[in-house]
């Protein structure tokens, strides 16, 4: 059984002593530096301390490794070891800690976005545990699944969060844990009994082109402040949507040098560190927001960035906040539910929306513009790009929103499928039985479907049986829609 003691050693040049703390075991000595100092008057003629916060520190410090040492077997350990143990914590790593440097790590290449989502992702996991300083032995399954469950009313927390701790988790036992050598630092995995929730489909944000239309033309609230944010908000909504739907942050991080010849260049910030091509895009400047691109441009000549938007918001995600915070504010002048409210995204959802739904464009071309990965990275290897099809694409969804009062053909389709019946309209009926018409009309005067269906009844020949199914086949002439409908005899009918 080892013991402890705390003693000093030999004074220094000026006169304090070190404390250490002495293990004992086996006969042999071993010493632990710890981080306080005495003098002279603070120690016994035999040099004993008798400093009493000292003292209660090194109890603490003793306490602690007596309970270290009675969960291992150190009956065959010499001092040293046991120092080495207790010092470079072999039986435990601080996860927390090694989590600080993995995010320290993807910031130094590059990943500063990412590291965002981890350090939330671990200072979640942290308040769950109720401490900074969350070991690898408290990450039994047991303690994962709970923390999970406290993220089920999530959208995309429930998914991210874990993932982002597993990956850091996967990254410490391969740092650590050295099979080579039968070096087992982390001895448990949690994960393998860890089921991480899916996150929720994302929300379809796109609104309609009328409803786009309404936004962009609806007075701006009065405001005392010389740059109101509902105009900021505006504006920054106007320059995503003709812009293809362009992200925010990259929309902020633009140089003066990636804009010229009426054209940006960029690498989509979320996507460069992972494609090949490193998301590399070409946009024309849309005439339309060339007034904004002047209204917001950086005058400054000792900055290489395009817009001012530096000088007002200090980060990319302190500028999305703010214009979000503009649109919703002419959102809610506008009279719209709360849970309606767009955001930045809106008009980034909206812009690929119409380009598929009434420009006619296909996916691919939707994504191409849109700055996606594509799905034929081996060919876009080989050929230089022509990105004057997502301009085409771009200036066509412009037209259709801004230049036109067209309704979207989506909204027209589901408008023209809806079967409505009039009294004015000329309805057409039939009944089918096993096959064979059995009962037909051609009127006016009915107001619903259930009225066609009623007159077609009587029609219909008694020797049909019961529990039989009639199919009825309702025409509006008028407006050339069909339905069919099912009935069954003695039920239905």
């Amino acid at each position: 059984m080892a013991t402890f003691k705390a003693i000093v050693k030999a004074a220094r040049a000026d006169g304090f002593y070190t404390v250490y703390i002495r293990v004992t075991h086996h006969r042999e000595h071993g010493y632990i530096k710890t981080d306080k100092m005495v003098t002279k008057r603070e120690l016994t003629k035999d040099n004993e301390i008798k400093d009493p916060y000292v003292l209660q520190y090194c109890t603490k410090r003793i306490l602690e490794y007596n309970e270290r040492l009675n969960k291992k077997d150190i009956g065959h350990w010499t001092a040293k070891e046991v120092v080495d143990f207790l010092v470079n914590g072999n039986d435990d790593i601080c996860f927390s800690d090694y989590a600080h440097v993995h995010i320290n790590r993807m910031i130094d290449r590059g990943q500063e976005r990412n590291a965002k989502n981890y350090k939330l992702a671990l200072q979640h996991l942290e308040r769950f545990a109720g401490t900074t300083k969350v070991m690898f032995s408290q990450l039994t399954s047991q303690f994962v699944n709970k923390w999970i469950k406290t993220l089920e009313q999530t959208h995309r927390a429930k998914e991210m969060y874990p993932i982002c701790m597993r990956q850091v988790f996967k990254a410490a036992v391969l740092e650590y844990n050295d099979y080579d050598n039968g070096i087992i630092r982390i001895r448990t995995n949690p994960w393998v009994k860890v089921e991480i929730p899916e996150a929720d489909k994302s929300e379809k944000l796109a609104i309609t082109p009328e409803d786009c239309r309404e936004f962009f033309s609806y007075p701006i609230p009065d405001s005392k402040m010389k740059f109101p944010l509902t105009e900021f908000g505006r504006d920054v909504a106007m320059m995503v949507l003709c812009l293809a739907g362009i992200n925010t942050v990259d929309l902020y991080n633009l140089r003066k040098q990636d804009y010229s010849g009426g054209i940006i260049r960029y690498q989509r910030a979320k996507t460069k560190k992972f494609r090949a091509d490193g998301a590399y895009m070409e946009m024309r400047v849309p005439p339309i927001i060339e007034p904004l691109f002047e209204k917001y441009r950086n005058t400054r000549a000792d900055d290489d960035r395009l817009f001012n938007f530096y000088q007002r918001m200090t980060s990319s995600d302190s500028f999305c906040a703010n214009a979000n915070s503009g649109i919703k504010q002419i959102c809610k002048a506008m009279g719209l539910p709360k849970e309606q409210w767009y955001s930045v995204y809106t008009f980034r959802h909206t812009w690929g929306t119409v380009a598929q739904n009434d420009c006619r464009a296909s996916i691919s071309e939707v994504a191409f513009a849109m700055n996606h990965s594509s799905a034929h990275k081996v060919t876009m290897g080989y050929i230089k790009i022509d990105y004057s099809p997502a301009w085409e694409l771009n200036e066509k969804v412009i037209d259709f929103i801004f230049f036109s009062d067209k309704a979207s053909s989506r909204e027209q389709k589901l408008d023209e499928n809806r079967f409505r019946l009039s009294f004015r309209y000329m309805v057409r009926g039939e009944a089918y039985h096993n096959g064979h018409k059995v009962a037909e009309i051609s009127d006016t005067g009915f107001n619903n479907v259930d009225e066609v269906i009623v007159r077609l009844v009587t029609m219909l020949p008694e020797e049909i049986p019961n529990r039989s199914i009639v199919m009825f086949k309702i025409v509006n002439l008028d407006k050339n829609q069909t339905a069919v409908y099912q009935r069954q005899k003695g039920k239905g009918f």
